[in-house]
């Protein structure tokens, strides 16, 4: 006799959050990341959380300091939290009780171009290559690489169509020529295998009807890091970093640098001038300007 399991409904306030971040396109990662959120709010409820106050919120938020949380996964629950008191709840005066962490922000992890030339030649398979090649070229997030469909790439206008970005954003990305070449490539070759049709996934997962996932993408990053001999530790929003600082050192407009990557905000994008070597190396120092030391008026030793 075969039993199945009873099915765990779901509350009318939860489905009422999912149809709150669908209608603003949040993307699959950020939605489970707002419920889980939530829902370590009401476990320390105790209650529904659409019946919180003030001090709740205060309390809560004085428990997850005390237990140690770092200061990044304060600030992803004060995120969602906010969203859910603002929009689901319509009670922004609990919002308005969250505050954010502040942190030292650390200097994001940049591959030389030497580096990101020999971490692309160790990838495994020519799918991985071109994946990994969009991630740097085109500079886009890991899940906007997974997210991709073969109709994204606009071929005659040079762009890749992001319509799956951070908070549901769309924006047009670089097509690259050489970038362009290799997905041709691996179009002809994922034909030849059956994976690659018109209307789906630029890179198809294990099962073609799916597309590759974030976590696999982090693995092969890893891995063909580990073979190129590079002892950085990566992951692939090291390639994105590594795009924006090597377009910044090369004298793009940080303006431009800040549409390519989807900022909404240009302190984000100006945070890659603390990295920006070549940049740092091209501004000539007063003191050099003064000739003192390696001038023809430089003092004699002795």
């Amino acid at each position: 006799m075969i039993t199945t399991l009873p099915v765990t409904p779901i509350s009318p306030l939860r489905q009422r959050l999912i149809e709150d971040m669908n209608m603003r396109r949040f993307s699959r990662a950020t939605q489970r990341n707002y419920i889980r959120d939530v829902g370590r709010f009401a476990t320390f409820l105790r209650r529904p959380p659409d019946t919180a106050t003030a001090d709740d919120v205060r309390r809560f938020q004085v428990e997850q300091r005390d237990a140690g949380l770092p200061a990044p996964t304060m600030n992803s629950i004060v995120a969602a939290l906010r969203f859910f008191f603002t929009h689901t709840l319509d009670r922004p005066d609990l919002a308005r009780k969250l505050f954010r962490v502040t942190y030292p922000r650390k200097l994001p992890v940049v591959l030389s171009p030497d580096e990101v030339a020999r971490l692309l030649q160790a990838t495994t398979c020519l799918k991985h290559q071109a994946a990994l090649s969009v991630a740097y070229g085109a500079g886009l997030r890991v899940a906007e690489v997974s997210a991709l469909r073969v109709g994204d790439i606009d071929s005659e206008r040079m762009l890749i169509r992001v319509e799956r970005g951070k908070g549901g954003q769309y924006r047009n990305a670089m097509l690259p020529t050489d970038l362009l070449v290799l997905l041709r490539q691996w179009w002809q070759v994922g034909r030849q295998q059956g994976v690659m049709h018109r209307d789906g996934w630029l890179f198809p997962g294990q099962h073609a009807m799916k597309p590759i996932s974030t976590r696999q993408l982090h693995r092969i990053v890893v891995e063909a890091a580990h073979a190129a001999d590079i002892a950085k530790r990566v992951g692939p929003h090291t390639l994105r970093h590594s795009f924006a600082t090597h377009l910044l050192e090369d004298g793009v407009d940080i303006r431009v640098i800040q549409a390519l990557l989807g900022h909404a905000k240009l302190e984000n994008t100006a945070f890659y001038t603390k990295v920006a070597m070549r940049t740092v190396r091209a501004v000539i120092s007063p003191l050099d300007k003064l000739a003192m030391f390696t001038g023809p008026e430089a003092r004699p030793d002795g």
